[in-house]
């Protein structure tokens, strides 16, 4: 797994697992490519009961930053 120094920051400061953001990163439940060439992924995180977001760089491998997306509306099935 490879991250940048803000991300590392960012998830202790936000009380965040590591292995929650790699789970949404293995099997997201949405992806969405910005226009700065970062990727968005969501993924759900049943321990928590909240949705979670993490972006990548542009190589969609390294993470950038994960939040807790309280504004998230997982999509219709």
């Amino acid at each position: 797994m490879k991250t940048t120094e803000h991300f590392e920051v960012r998830i202790a400061k936000r009380g965040i697992r590591r292995e929650w953001c790699e789970r949404v990163f293995h099997d997201p439940i949405q992806v969405v490519e910005q226009e700065n060439g970062y990727f968005r992924m969501w993924g759900f995180v049943a321990e928590e009961g909240k949705y979670l977001r993490i972006v990548l760089l542009e190589d969609r491998e390294t993470f950038e930053t994960a939040h807790w997306d309280r504004r998230y509306k997982e999509l219709p099935t």
